[in-house]
């Protein structure tokens, strides 16, 4: 694919026929006092809630009177389907659409009370986009892809089309959210083709960085693993199309974690009051990332907010992990003297920062463990706390990254096991749905004797279990095999020194 070819994408993205559906979505100034702009995209104003209806709208407009007669068939996580099922019913148009069976139900609800029919199948995207094409085939409904084809292209692109319109000043930079690739494929041939100054700015989950892979292999690579957080662009393989125009773009990629997510869909709220989906605050915690380290470019630039389909039990979750990803928050283990006076002194210690978080877990007659979560203003403010703690011969152990402490360990009440039988500890991973947890422990193998269990629901895709298995006969690569033997992603979190802390007899 050439230039040549992105200013054809752009030719259609001109001529794309997205508003009787969509809606010119507002442009928002998130820019400090005095500060250049910072010009935010708000596709979560779309009565659909996503960017989404763009693309469904203008590819559903294309279809010719015999293939309306045949109907329609997607596969989406959600936000596809409801631009597929609002798209359908304007144009009276019968629509399949396959979903995951993870899929979060506000999403579900939203695309059944639009007049589509919905078939829940299998556990991700791929599996339902597998059993979509089939349905395809024997039926001859028209598929129509969520992000690799090009009228849909063209209709997620008429977001830049409006964004050159709204914006005062030419743009230095815009981040873009990454799941298979069409909403910067079509917003990046674009720009490309009528702001060529304007840098394009790729945002991936660090657990979904399907783009980046396939452009490092230089060919659609699918991820042995992905991340289920961010759901709207939880992608196993990026779209061929979408892949080659990415080549041309030549975007700049940056990867965020699922605390800078949570971080992000603060500041959204905080600005706006709207509670975005994870995958809709994914540019603006990319742009957050780029700024804070020096490298993003100067002057005004452009951020997509592209969802807010999130079911309300999940909000809980994000906003207990927002302050640690914006660096508001620590999480630290300090290990104090058991005599009188410490418990005092150890509270002194800490001054006047707020405590979010405290647990004490008496480990033996010499010392005593205690978890704390702290309010700070900045990393360095983090770093004295610990260090007037660590004044008082306290020892300290930042745990603010470490991931097996803000899943499990500040959720559940400690205990420990005798310590003459050695004991291993797991973290799972597993397609959340009705009944997965009472299959994930049917399968273990009854001979383990499970010494610890933690299982929290975040509304999301996927559950996560902490798991302690006592090997009396100290016979831990039977019991590796045994746990392997389930499918389920895990990891032994034996040596995890939240685990050495709190819960190892």
């Amino acid at each position: 694919m050439s230039l040549a070819n992105l200013k054809s994408i752009a030719a259609l993205i001109d001529a794309a026929n997205v508003y009787p559906l969509a809606k010119i979505t507002g442009l928002q100034n998130f820019a400090s006092k005095n500060a250049s702009a910072l010009w935010v995209k708000r596709e979560d104003q779309q009565d659909v809630f996503s960017f989404k209806i763009r693309g469904a709208a203008n590819r559903m407009s294309k279809l010719s009177a015999k293939e309306r007669a045949l109907g329609v068939v997607a596969a989406s996580a959600g936000n596809h389907a409801q631009g597929i099922a609002v798209s359908a019913k304007h144009f009276g148009v019968k629509a399949t659409i396959f979903m995951p069976i993870t899929t979060p139900e506000i999403k579900t609800k939203a695309v059944r009370e639009m007049g589509a029919d919905i078939e829940l199948i299998g556990d991700s995207y791929d599996e339902a986009y597998e059993v979509a094409l089939e349905f395809s085939k024997s039926t001859g409904a028209v598929f129509i892809h969520a992000f690799d084809e090009v009228d849909v292209i063209a209709g997620q692109g008429t977001i830049a089309k409006e964004i050159l319109w709204q914006a005062p000043n030419p743009l230095a930079a815009i981040y873009i959210g990454v799941g298979g690739g069409g909403l910067i494929s079509g917003i990046g041939a674009y720009m490309k083709t009528y702001s060529k100054d304007t840098k394009i700015i790729a945002v991936e989950p660090e657990g979904a960085a399907t783009l980046k892979t396939s452009l490092l292999a230089g060919k659609p690579t699918a991820l042995n693993w992905v991340d289920g957080f961010a759901d709207g662009v939880a992608v196993k393989l990026i779209g061929a199309r979408t892949l080659e125009i990415a080549k041309q773009i030549q975007p700049e990629i940056i990867l965020v974690s699922n605390d800078e997510i949570c971080a992000a869909v603060k500041l959204i709220f905080e600005k706006t009051r709207t509670m975005v989906e994870p995958a809709g605050a994914l540019a603006l915690a990319g742009q957050i990332k780029h700024a804070q380290s020096g490298a993003a470019p100067k002057g005004d630039c452009a951020v997509i907010i592209s969802g807010a389909n999130v079911n309300f039990d999940r909000i809980g979750h994000m906003v207990e992990r927002a302050e640690l990803g914006a660096g508001g928050e620590i999480l630290f283990a300090a290990c104090l003297p058991e005599k009188p006076g410490s418990f005092l002194k150890f509270c002194q210690s800490l001054g006047t920062v707020a405590i979010t978080e405290f647990n004490y877990r008496f480990v033996d007659r010499a010392a005593a463990h205690v978890l704390v979560g702290a309010k700070v203003k900045s990393e360095q403010d983090g770093k004295l706390v610990m260090d007037s703690v660590r004044a008082q011969d306290m020892a300290v152990t930042d745990l603010s990254n470490n991931r097996l402490a803000k899943q499990h360990l500040r959720h559940m009440v400690g205990g420990r096991v005798r310590a003459n039988i050695p004991e291993r500890i797991y973290s799972f991973t597993f397609p959340e749905r009705p009944g997965a947890l009472l299959d994930f422990l049917i399968t273990l193998d009854g001979r383990w004797n499970i010494s610890l269990f933690h299982y929290r629901n975040h509304g999301a895709s996927t559950g996560q279990v902490l798991c302690g298995f006592q090997i009396p006969n100290d016979d831990g690569n039977l019991l590796e095999e045994s746990l392997r033997n389930t499918g389920f992603d895990m990891q032994d979190e034996t040596d995890n020194p939240a685990y050495e802390y709190f819960l190892r007899g």
